[in-house]
């Protein structure tokens, strides 16, 4: 049936599951449909809004297009889209940030309710009934598992190379009964390539032949290329202590041009036979497929840019053996990332003086895009590393701060820190060695002697009594340095 056939199907209050993650696997035209729909109904004066779960971030015509005419009650578990941050920090829509491995079981726990509808793209469907899945898989299987009723949208811009690529497990159970996940190596398939669905929920079938949103990635710059040599020259220090094999461990890595320039780096450098366990495949990955320098990729999701997109599918056939796409609650499960002793490489906003971490809230209270998968690989790697620029907004705002204006990480999962002026490892380090090696190392000079400035005149006040010296703070002015930035435009003192 048409898209708009389809989309009245959803109706108000539902809450309904959608494929995708980061941009790859979303459905194109049902979410369009619906958006009109809601608009229709609220020019009329009735109320339509839907709770929407996906696997990760969409695009506009999904997230952006709801958002736009106001159509999510809730929004879960991570976004990245302009429009519905504005309406999350406006108090208009409410938002559940969770860890991106949790999303799956909780579903399956019943904690969210009822899944009412799902919404899933797929690359084709076979004559048994079972679906080739398309760029991503995220939550894919627990949608179809779960709601009540399900829309296909069947996207033939997909290649049919991608047949097979996929390894959908399917012997998760509910606790008592779990049992381990027999993965032990990047490279194993423990499932099968497609997903199942009961036919009798299937109501309705949406030919499309529409891309996935892919946008390019801006060259490394120099704050990215000097992040990645710090991350690099650490690689190498650890080989030559003996705490990392020569072709190091299951590599994971966020999104962005620090992450493909860590790649790029990897890929010139002396490493051989390297393999990654994370969530999203880039362009950086590719490039180190092709060299031969990484030898297998397990991801949940493709995320790449328009020229990474036209390389993968004139290459399929030699990624096809190289590359698998998983359900998220495999390719983010923390007994996997654990026992495979994964290196995790993500993003932050900032991260205060003893190693805590915010990557989601600008100023504490203001969503930026969300928690995703960084938590599930950070508490469980063997290890840790966060990365950002020291400073931000052209040097207006320190990303080493007194005290996190949010916590996403504490301190006890955060082992390296790096910015463009150095890396901190901070394993082994009580907490007033950390500050002091923060400083020295990470943050920006324009900040560091207000920094060692605060440091000091906790401890001194700590020892005369005023608080403890074990993580010593001055409580009163902890958060000026954000208060100065909303008060002034940044958080340089005097």
């Amino acid at each position: 049936m048409s898209a708009d056939e389809a989309a009245a199907l959803i109706r108000h209050g539902d809450n309904v599951g959608m494929s995708g993650f980061t941009g790859a696997g979303y459905p194109k035209a049902v979410p369009l449909a619906l958006a009109r729909q809601i608009e229709q109904a609220t020019q009329a004066g009735e109320t339509f809004r839907i709770g929407v779960w996906t696997g990760a971030s969409t695009a506009p015509e999904l997230d952006g297009a709801l958002a736009r005419v106001g159509g999510m009650q809730l929004r879960m578990p991570y976004q990245s889209d302009p429009a519905c941050r504005a309406r999350i920090n406006a108090g208009e829509m409410e938002y559940l940030d969770l860890h991106l491995s949790h999303v799956a079981q909780f579903v399956w726990f019943g904690f969210f309710g009822k899944l009412h509808a799902a919404v899933v793209e797929v690359a084709g469907i076979r004559e048994d009934g079972r679906l080739i899945p398309s760029s991503s898989i995220g939550n894919n299987k627990t949608w179809l598992d779960q709601a009540d009723k399900i829309i296909l949208e069947v996207n033939s811009w997909h290649p049919e190379g991608l047949d097979g690529m996929h390894d959908v497990y399917y012997g998760t159970r509910l606790p008592p009964h779990r049992k381990p996940i027999p993965l032990l190596d990047a490279g194993d398939r423990i499932g099968e390539p497609y997903l199942r669905v009961d036919p009798d929920k299937v109501v309705a079938v949406v030919e499309t032949c529409s891309p996935d949103r892919n946008s390019a990635f801006a060259p490394p710059d120099e704050v990215s290329r000097r992040i990645a040599e710090h991350i690099l020259e650490f690689f190498d220090h650890e080989v030559r202590r003996g705490r990392l094999p020569a072709n190091l461990l299951p590599l994971q890595s966020g999104v962005g041009n620090t992450a493909n320039a860590v790649l790029s780096g990897l890929n010139q450098g002396p490493y051989e036979g390297l393999a990654a366990y994370t969530e999203v495949l880039q362009d950086g990955m590719l490039e180190m497929l092709k060299s031969g320098k990484l030898r297998f990729a397990s991801a949940t999701a493709l995320s790449l840019s328009p020229a990474g997109t036209e390389d993968f599918i004139a290459n399929l056939a030699h990624y096809r053996d190289r590359v698998v796409l998983r359900p998220q609650e495999i390719s983010n499960h923390p007994e996997v990332i654990r026992r495979l002793g994964v290196i995790a490489m993500n993003g932050m906003i900032e991260t205060d003086l003893y190693g805590h971490v915010n990557s989601t809230h600008v100023m504490g209270t203001r969503i930026m895009n969300g928690i995703g998968g960084s938590g599930d690989f950070a508490r469980n790697a063997y290890l840790s590393i966060f990365m950002t620029g020291s400073t931000a907004k052209d040097g207006a705002i320190s990303c080493i701060v007194p005290m996190a204006s949010h916590v996403d990480h504490t301190e006890h999962d955060v082992q390296v820190v790096v910015t463009e002026q150095g890396l901190a490892d901070l394993r082994g380090l009580a907490p007033r060695r950390r500050a002091r090696l923060l400083i020295e190392r990470c943050a920006h000079p324009s900040y560091r002697d207000a920094l060692l400035d605060y440091v000091e005149r906790a401890e001194a006040a700590a020892r005369a009594g005023r608080g403890g010296m074990h993580t010593p703070h001055s409580l009163g002015e902890a958060l000026s340095w954000h208060e100065r930035y909303e008060q002034a435009g940044h958080m340089l003192k005097g």
